[in-house]
């Protein structure tokens, strides 16, 4: 039993050993492995087209300079899925949750973009900090506020995740505390407060899909601006 509804967000241990990283490695285990057959199975094959299916919308918006990108994006993008739908097991940990970790998958990757940016095109990256047209006394106003808007990014990337993904898990864990709650007390009131958990479950398996989506599609947009 959980002492406060936060510590389902803090890393497990196993005799002072940290668990988070099994947690990190076990989505890759759930994955088909590519075999040297001819004919594939019908699942292997399912995950093939959904893989090359998504990829390609991700490298739509690039050109060919940025279709290095796609090993990188798509990889990131299988492991966010894994990983948030996993959480949303029983008695599992999802890493997810942790800012830290989606703060370090998160700036490395945008100063990448930016770094690309800034050795391919420098004149046209710097010119995003200052619009043409920008009357005179605007101009150093203007230089500061693109410029944190352009470090906020990382920041808002990582926390958008986290902050998601933590919603999602307490509703469910107060919701779900309600419902023993109120096992005893009032069984209709229970039985309508499970439904409650039931539409909540479907609506936080959406979530998890569509913030790892919009999590690897911001990254995308960042490197078009800088490819």
């Amino acid at each position: 039993m959980n002492l406060t509804l936060f510590d389902q967000f803090s890393s497990p241990q196993l005799l002072g050993i940290p668990l988070i990283t099994i947690a990190m490695l076990f989505p890759t285990l759930m994955l088909f492995s590519p075999n040297s057959r001819w004919i594939t199975n019908r699942i292997s094959t399912l995950q093939l087209w959904t893989i090359k299916l998504v990829t390609k919308q991700l490298m739509i918006p690039l050109n060919k300079t940025g279709h290095k990108w796609a090993l990188i994006l798509s990889s990131l993008l299988i492991f966010l899925l894994m990983t948030n739908l996993l959480g949303l097991l029983p008695y599992t940990f999802t890493p997810t949750t942790q800012l830290s970790m989606n703060m370090a998958l998160a700036f490395p990757l945008w100063l990448g973009t930016v770094l690309m940016g800034l050795r391919n095109q420098p004149s046209i990256s710097l010119g995003h900090i200052l619009p043409e047209g920008t009357p005179t006394p605007l101009i150093p106003a203007l230089i500061l506020i693109e410029t944190i808007s352009l470090f906020i990014r990382p920041i808002a990337l990582g926390v958008r995740l986290t902050a998601n993904l933590t919603a999602g898990h307490l509703l469910i864990q107060l919701i779900s505390t309600a419902i023993i709650a109120l096992l005893h007390i009032a069984p209709t009131i229970s039985i309508i407060t499970s439904l409650i958990l039931l539409l909540l479950t479907i609506l936080e398996l959406a979530v998890a899909m569509i913030q790892a989506y919009v999590f690897v599609l911001l990254l995308s947009l960042y490197l078009q601006e800088n490819i």
